[in-house]
């Protein structure tokens, strides 16, 4: 039985028969590399005419569409539903059953509400950010050139069936995985599949061994693959999910192992708070059981403590935080695609992002030109854009050899660069392109040149021989010979160089010793030479024997430059006490040249390949601690295979970092969900690695996710705020109860009472509390420790004063009421509204955790003044209306009475400022180490 068995299947219909052929394409596909090519043909049921519009839609019809099976987008039931997925909606919906048990009607109401509340303003976020996420994947939309029944027509890839014959050019997208049948010169950038940072050159006659490896596969063209330059055509063997990277899509289907640092600190701050009301309501029923006390009633107060310790506000106010925070990060182009994300990011302790695109412009640049004799010229400017120029080293330099070098590396050329309305495109190999760039800095155009000196023939570059040549003719003609490559190849073919005021013999050394410098410093090396022909006849055709006698013209460097903003980006990163390493495939020399250039390392020290790696893993018994060890040490990783970055981000996680990884390719999308935060690149990612991340950054550019990290250290920063106002407002409640039951009073307020200072004058100014903007120093101190939850000393510190004092203040205030024979009505009124002015003043208090409420002014956040003008209306509003005065038990109060409850609240004030100047002088604000 062979793959000629395919063609066969391919005739019969039905869904299951669809099944059959996915399993033999499956099969068969590990197996084309090893067949001849007119094997292959045959056995798809192909030929060189290519199939007929009915065949491909028969085929169409059942194997479906060309493209990886997209994700469902969750419903809104679902994502309504996963908003209940918490520890702190438990609390809440236990503490509504219970009301529901002791049939406090009013109670439950009020809580099932905000749990509502929260799940509607979660679902609507997380379902607008995943519209943003999908919109990216529609952006692009792969053509293909296909042969049907003799011609070739342009389609939409997705059309693509088995068996069709496509042509591919440079510039292209490879649309499906692919048997070549012939190429020329045929390049391709297989990075985003396998890793290799390299081009990797294709032949179509080549005969492969079964076992060899998906990257060693000459003759196979991927899916998702760019092809650099040359010309090819070849058969497609599989589509959709079947290819290679669909194969890689379908593994990535299991739960995310890595949960985010709020959820997890979350977690850690629900069970602290459970403890306490357990804690408390333990104390209370023993306490009120040896008074003898009626069971009912002790539940009735019960569920009060339960209201008073639980912030019931917290989850809507969290939520908010975080939708704020998305928000902010989609200006700084980060699309977050979970909202729990947003923090995590501002978490993270250790960044490994990758070099090319992220780090740099993931354009190759001509930047540096050496002449015969070591006079070195300069080429500002980055990219494809020709804004830039030349500036020598020593002043008056000889401009003329430098632009001879150019013109040369201009005319032997196949690249295209054209300007748009948009900006500049190009269509070929970067090499070429970058060579174009530098011709324009220098004053030429590629017409221009080749108006004056037409090519008349050709010898494309070759991987075996190493260069490329042209031969030109001029007017009256004569003509030149343009040749570039490889140094050593180029040394071969030259006996003279140009050098000031003429021609001298060739210093082959001195060149070879000039190259091997630039090499070290991580360029990509290439060599020009020319030579002048007397004659060039029509018709004449170049040969390798005209290729001698050459005349060595210099060297041109070429990097993949950094990112104007990188280098700002990554001290940033250090200032804020971030690790960032760089993780690539390139070679180590010019990983860590760009390394120098962004300041993630200085050393070669730094530096670790993917053999170091591999050899540190080993099988002993101690790998894992050798392994986390070179993981430490190091900054630079190059030379890095796609699962060796899995590798990295698990050493990582277990020495206790919390890691950021950023990723573009299908191999990258492992790493990026086993992350604690996932980077995807919008621009030139793969949709593979987008479904993986957590967040999306749509320019590609670092300095957008050290956006991003502020951000998320901004959300944070507000989530504690929120925390610190809420929980001391309730634990200022909880002091109030048991000084009353130590006291032997009655419960001081009523558990609706409760519920409309946590929900409601409370809940209106912890939202506006999450609209905090930045304090200034978010990225001038490091992260908090990973194993820190969100009760810190500091808030704890913060939590027993707050708690202490408006626990004190209301119980003076009801203890007083009721020892001057006031009504119980009275007292709990009064109590009430002390803690409303008290919730009040709590709310500026909380605006930042170390610095005075007088230096935070108002008009960094007016909605804060706004909001807690609301909240006192809200009650006073209250307090004169009948029905609210009946639900609440509240009435109005004189005005001399709210004096001095508004005289005793600034006590919060001036309690919570004491201590805010002695946390200040006993732990001075410190820069991170790094910075």
């Amino acid at each position: 039985m062979g793959p000629s068995v395919l063609s066969k299947v391919i005739t019969i219909r039905g869904v299951w028969h669809l099944k059959v052929q996915g399993l033999l394409c499956r099969v068969w596909a590990t197996m084309y590399h090893s067949m001849p090519s007119e094997e292959v043909l045959s056995s798809l049921g192909g030929s060189h005419e290519g199939l007929r519009a009915e065949e491909a839609a028969s085929r169409r019809e059942r194997f479906g569409l060309n493209r990886l099976p997209e994700p469902s987008m969750p419903g809104i039931l679902s994502t309504f539903l996963r908003q209940f997925v918490s520890p702190f909606i438990y609390i809440l919906l236990g503490a509504a059953v219970l009301a529901l048990l002791l049939r406090e009607w009013s109670d439950a109401v009020f809580i099932v509400i905000i749990v509502l509340l929260n799940a509607v303003i979660g679902t609507f976020q997380e379902h607008r950010a995943e519209r943003a996420a999908r919109a990216l994947r529609n952006m692009v939309s792969t053509r293909a050139r296909v042969v049907r029944a003799g011609e070739v027509v342009e389609i939409d890839a997705e059309e693509l069936v088995p068996g069709d014959l496509v042509q591919l050019s440079g510039g292209d997208k490879v649309p499906a995985d692919m048997r070549l049948l012939d190429v020329i010169d045929f390049h391709v950038d297989e990075s985003l599949l396998t890793g290799e940072s390299m081009p990797v050159a294709k032949d179509g006659v080549a005969l492969l061994p079964e076992s060899t490896g998906l990257a060693d596969r000459a003759n196979m063209a991927w899916a998702g693959t760019l092809v650099l330059h040359g010309r090819g055509e070849g058969v497609v063997v599989s589509t959709g999910q079947l290819t290679q990277l669909g194969t890689l899509a379908s593994q990535l289907g299991g739960p995310r192992e890595t949960e985010s640092p709020l959820v997890m600190r979350m977690r850690r701050f629900t069970r602290a708070v459970a403890a306490v009301i357990i804690g408390a309501a333990a104390v209370f029923l023993a306490v009120e059981a040896a008074r003898g006390k009626p069971i009912s009633e002790v539940a009735l107060v019960a569920i009060a403590l339960a209201v008073a310790a639980i912030p019931e506000g917290l989850p809507v106010a969290i939520t908010v935080s975080l939708a704020i925070a998305m928000r902010r990060m989609s200006r700084r182009r980060v699309i977050v695609r979970r909202m729990a994300s947003v923090e995590a990011l501002g978490s993270c302790t250790a960044i490994a992002s990758d070099k090319t695109g992220t780090l740099t412009v993931n354009q190759l640049t001509a930047t540096t030109i050496v002449l015969p004799g070591g006079e070195v010229w300069s080429v500002t400017g980055t990219g494809t854009d020709p804004a830039g120029g030349l500036v020598p080293e020593v002043e008056g330099s000889d401009r003329a050899r430098v632009e001879k070098l150019i013109r040369c590396g201009a005319l032997c050329n196949d690249a295209v660069l054209v300007r748009e309305d948009h900006g500049w495109s190009h269509v070929g190999d970067m090499l070429d392109v970058s060579l174009l760039v530098l011709a324009h800095k220098a004053g030429f155009t590629a017409p221009q040149l080749q108006a004056e000196a037409p090519v008349v023939s050709e010898m494309p570059f070759e991987s075996e021989r190493r260069y490329a040549a042209t031969l030109h003719s001029h007017v009256g003609g004569s003509g030149e010979i343009n040749l570039k490559g490889a140094l050593e190849a180029v040394l071969a073919m030259c006996d003279r160089q140009a050098v000031p005021g003429g021609e001298y013999p060739l210093d082959a050394a001195e060149a070879l010793d000039r190259a091997e410098a630039m090499a070290s410093e991580g360029y990509r090396v290439i060599a020009l030479a020319s030579k002048e022909v007397s004659s060039v006849g029509e018709g004449r055709r170049l040969h390798e024997k005209d290729l001698a006698g050459l005349t060595f013209l210099g060297l041109v460097g070429m990097i993949d430059p950094p990112r104007e903003t990188a280098a700002e980006a990554v001290a940033l990163c250090a200032r804020a006490g971030l690790r960032v390493m760089m993780v690539t495939g390139d070679h180590p020399s010019t990983a860590l040249a760009v390394a120098r250039q962004v300041g993630i390392a200085s050393k070669r020290s730094q530096v670790a390949t993917g053999s170091d790696l591999r050899e540190a893993a080993g099988n002993a018994a101690d790998s894992n601690a050798r392994l986390d060890a070179l993981v430490a040490r190091t900054s630079v990783f190059a030379r890095v295979e796609p699962s060796q970055k899995l590798t990295i981000v698990e050493s990582l996680i277990r020495q206790g970092e919390l890691v950021a990884v950023t990723g573009d390719g299908a191999n990258d999308a492992p790493a990026l969900r086993r992350a604690h935060v996932g980077v995807a690149m919008g621009r030139g990612g793969t949709d593979v690695a987008r479904e993986a991340a957590d967040l999306i950054v749509t320019d590609d550019d670092f300095s957008s996710i050290v956006g991003g990290i502020e951000e998320g250290r901004i959300a944070y920063a507000n989530v504690r705020k929120v925390v610190s106002l809420l929980v001391s407002t309730g634990a200022g409640e909880l002091v109030l109860f048991l000084l009353a039951l130590i006291a032997g009073l009655p419960p001081p307020l009523t558990a609706l009472q409760l519920l409309w200072l946590n929900l409601v004058t409370n809940g209106v100014q912890d939202v506006a509390l999450a609209f905090e903007p930045a304090e200034g120093n978010e990225l001038e101190v490091p992260p908090r420790p990973p194993g820190q939850g969100v009760f810190d000393r500091l808030m704890v510190e913060r939590l027993a004063v707050s708690a202490l004092v408006m626990g004190l203040v209301a119980f003076g205030t009801y203890d007083v009421l009721l020892s001057q024979g006031r009504t119980l009505l009275e007292a709990r009124n009064t109590a009430t509204a002390s803690l409303v002015l008290m919730e009040s003043v709590m709310v500026f208090n909380s605006r930042s955790e170390v610095r005075s409420a007088f230096r935070r002014g108002t008009a960094f956040n007016p909605l804060l003044v706004l909001s807690t003008l609301i909240a006192l209306g809200i009650h006073l509003l209250a307090m004169h209306l009948g029905p609210a005065q009946t639900l609440l038990d509240i009435g109005p109060l004189a005005l001399s009475t709210w004096a001095w409850l508004a005289l005793a609240s600034l006590a919060l004030l001036g309690a919570v400022e004491v201590d805010k100047a002695v946390w200040r002088h006993r732990h001075p604000i410190r820069k991170s180490p790094n910075g």
